[in-house]
């Protein structure tokens, strides 16, 4: 069984990734392969990485409160990149009033300061695109 890929990208100008970090390991320990894109990553970039590392998540890490600046257009780009089954979650500090609009664009994970890692783990597991077996 190949292992879930996940981007784990900083976008924006938050030069904050101390917790984009321990979420990287967490989920390379829960047997992931984790690519970290580093600090102040593009739509365009974060898109890119996606498309060349085969990946199957894509998770943002926002504290900088660009989340409905940020979201929109990566969620466009997968789109245009016919990649609009990798899984996107978010993780960072998202105002309540913002969760359904996140929702409504296809963010499926949002996950607030305090979430248990096992819960950002299983809800990857669980909702993770079913990968082809390579032949």
């Amino acid at each position: 069984m190949q292992k879930i890929r996940v981007v784990i990208a900083k976008p924006g100008l938050d030069g904050h990734d101390r917790g984009a970090k321990v979420i990287a390991r967490a989920l390379r320990d829960a047997g992931m392969e984790v690519i970290y894109t580093g600090l102040r990553q593009t739509p365009e970039q974060i898109v890119g990485a996606a498309l060349q590392e085969d990946a199957d998540v894509i998770g943002l890490s926002i504290l900088s409160g660009a989340h409905m600046h940020i979201c929109p257009r990566v969620m466009d780009l997968l789109k245009e990149k016919a990649l609009d089954d990798v899984l996107v979650v978010i993780g960072g500090i998202i105002p309540d009033v913002d969760i359904p609009k996140l929702q409504a664009i296809g963010v499926r994970g949002i996950f607030l300061p305090g979430s248990p890692m096992q819960e950002i783990i299983d809800f990857i597991n669980a909702n993770v695109r079913p990968r082809a077996e390579a032949i």
